[in-house]
């Protein structure tokens, strides 16, 4: 039932900020949609934190961006003039297509100090909608349906499972979960799509009968229901959807054609991709030693 297991990798965002990254991964680029996957924390960042801890404007084409956090608070601001606060529960879903740029600030933290626990992942999207108008979408409440299990709290965040749909705009099928466990908390990841994964973000599971634990991916085989056991208080991460096909990834560009992200690396060096209204000043210049993936 498992086909895979993913250790996350430390990657540093610039500024000393540090991540585990799980997706992509040269075994196994995507999982259904779902091309990238960057755990962030647990840390405890102290009030007056640096500046060059934040993530700087930068830009982004082909994809959507997912940011979700357990703890803490983020501050979004982007080039159509957005600016936004994600807290815990909460869903920044910002459309790049044809091209964005935000960043992504510890604002909150710099004044009060904070505990961030989070993720964010990116969705391709599909050939079609590749060059799509860019667009934001902040999403709580009823538009992430909830609900309560015998030892587990769970919400949606995006796409279709179960009877349940999100109210954040998918360009293909796919489906992302939250899931809080209780210690000997069960619960089955079902057969709905093609491609699924499990991610553990806290705690230790156990997941058709093989150990998971935190910072660790499963990639699950096509078909079959998947039982999963919390042995201890655990966050899950469960995820996928089906596939929409080969894509190619240059720093934070996603392209289903490798000419336009090399035309996005030109766009954003010759300056011609807008930065945020309010977060102008500074930004994060291209990686020369970046190439194709």
């Amino acid at each position: 039932m498992i086909e895979r297991i993913i250790d996350q990798r430390s990657h540093d965002l610039g500024g000393g900020l540090t991540v585990g990254r799980v997706l992509p991964f040269h075994a196994r680029r995507m999982v259904g949609p779902y091309i990238f996957f960057d755990h962030l924390g647990p840390v405890d960042l102290a009030p007056g934190l640096p500046r060059e801890l934040d993530v700087r404007p930068h830009p982004h084409i082909g994809l959507a961006t997912v940011t979700y956090l357990y703890d803490g608070a983020i501050t979004h601001r982007d080039s159509l003039g957005y600016a936004q606060e994600i807290r815990p529960g909460e869903v920044n879903w910002m459309i790049a297509g044809s091209g964005i740029t935000h960043s992504e600030r510890f604002d909150h933290a710099r004044i009060h100090g904070a505990h961030m626990h989070g993720i964010q992942a990116w969705v391709a999207l599909p050939a079609e909608h590749e060059e799509t108008d860019p667009s934001f979408h902040h999403h709580a409440g009823a538009d992430l349906p909830t609900w309560q299990e015998p030892g587990l709290s769970g919400r949606l965040i995006a796409g279709e499972a179960e009877g349940m749909r999100a109210g954040v705009p998918v360009h293909s099928p796919q489906f992302y979960m939250h899931w809080t466990m209780a210690a000997g908390a069960r619960r089955d990841i079902a057969a709905e799509y093609s491609e699924r994964a499990i991610y553990c973000a806290q705690g230790a599971l156990e997941v058709a009968g093989q150990p998971l634990r935190a910072g660790q991916m499963a990639i699950l085989s096509t078909g079959g229901i998947v039982p999963v056991i919390a042995r201890e208080a655990s966050i899950a991460m469960v995820l996928g959807g089906e596939p929409i096909g080969e894509r190619f990834m240059l720093w934070n560009f996603v392209s289903s054609r490798k000419e336009r992200l090399q035309q996005a690396k030109e766009d954003w060096m010759q300056g011609r991709m807008k930065l945020p209204d309010a977060d102008h000043a500074e930004f994060i210049p291209f990686p020369e030693a970046r190439r194709i993936e």
